[in-house]
């Protein structure tokens, strides 16, 4: 058996909710938050980002019963998403939240 002890800072949630982001001088789109913690995110698009590119992100909860989230955000990594042709994962930094 092997000794695992998770080394994050704030647990992972799994979700999967709508968003729209738009890179600091740059153009945007739309895109769909996979999972969420406190320190970052991981979300799928359907374009390769740049690491280091500063993004201005909407969560855009399905219910009523949250609030849409506003963040700045910084890509960490870019890389496709295996047999989401098309689609890549970008793992993203909370700079901080904006509302």
């Amino acid at each position: 058996m092997q000794d695992y002890r998770e080394k994050r800072n704030y647990p992972r949630m799994d979700i999967e909710c709508p968003a729209s982001f738009e890179v600091v001088n740059g153009d945007g789109g739309g895109a769909i938050v996979k999972n969420l913690s406190g320190g970052g995110l991981l979300m799928w698009l359907d374009r390769a980002i740049e690491p280091n590119a500063t993004l201005m992100l909407e969560i855009k909860p399905i219910n009523d019963i949250t609030p849409p989230m506003q963040a700045e955000v910084q890509v960490l990594r870019c890389t496709p998403v295996e047999g989401g042709e098309g689609s890549f994962a970008i793992a993203c930094q909370i700079s901080r939240v904006l509302g």
